[in-house]
């Protein structure tokens, strides 16, 4: 049974990537500022913000300052408790599909509860929009991925777009709620693939706590 899903437009311009890794890395700016930083024009800079909004990876904030004029718009990551209505659609959608999927498939036991499938699930669509081939063992919390959409643009500068994409990773599971996190991410572990590991976190302490099979 295919999984539904909707590519993320924004993800293979050059443009917006840049974009997105400024406002992950300092966010909380207005489109004047981040213009300024990356040497875009402010209406190519209006116009891909309002692409990354829709898509769910962003979302606006009107800041006020008590003094005269319109208020700042500024943007921020979507993560964890943040209010972004396609972002949140894209959680429900993936959770429910995922249910489905293995209530169909499945002959086992589930191996992790139910809000860490919750986040394998909307961590695996969120990795199949964005083109990179998902391919998941929840025992090892393991993600094997296939970059073959951003090979281009990896050769162009490979720490953005792994850094983006890590930075992406952990915003999903933050908004999906539950006890993973990005344990690390291995770029080419083979010429044309690279492999994400997730790992449990105590919430009172923030340590990690091992992988499925503790």
């Amino acid at each position: 049974m295919p999984r539904q899903a909707h590519d993320f437009r924004g993800l293979t311009q050059p443009r917006r990537l840049r974009l997105l890794d400024a406002i992950q890395r300092n966010p909380g700016r207005a489109a004047g500022m981040l213009s300024a930083e990356t040497g875009i024009p402010l209406n190519t800079v209006r116009d891909h913000l309002r692409v990354l909004e829709d898509e769910g990876l962003i979302r606006r904030e009107t800041q006020h300052t008590g003094g005269r004029g319109r208020p700042a718009i500024v943007f921020h990551p979507v993560g964890a408790g943040a209010s972004n209505h396609v972002a949140q659609a894209r959680v429900e959608g993936a959770s429910k599909r995922g249910r489905l999927l293995r209530a169909i498939t499945r002959e086992a036991p589930a191996i992790l509860d139910d809000a860490a499938l919750r986040q394998v699930d909307v961590l695996f669509e969120h990795l199949d929009d964005a083109g990179l081939s998902p391919v998941v063992d929840e025992r090892e919390l393991r993600f094997d991925l296939t970059p073959c959409r951003y090979h281009r643009l990896i050769e162009e500068d490979q720490e953005l777009v792994c850094g983006v994409h890590e930075r992406l990773v952990h915003d999903v599971l933050l908004h999906s709620g539950g006890p993973l996190v990005v344990k690390s991410l291995e770029p080419f572990v083979t010429a044309h693939a690279c492999r994400l590991h997730l790992t449990f976190v105590t919430p009172s302490d923030g340590t990690e706590t091992g992988n499925a099979q503790s």
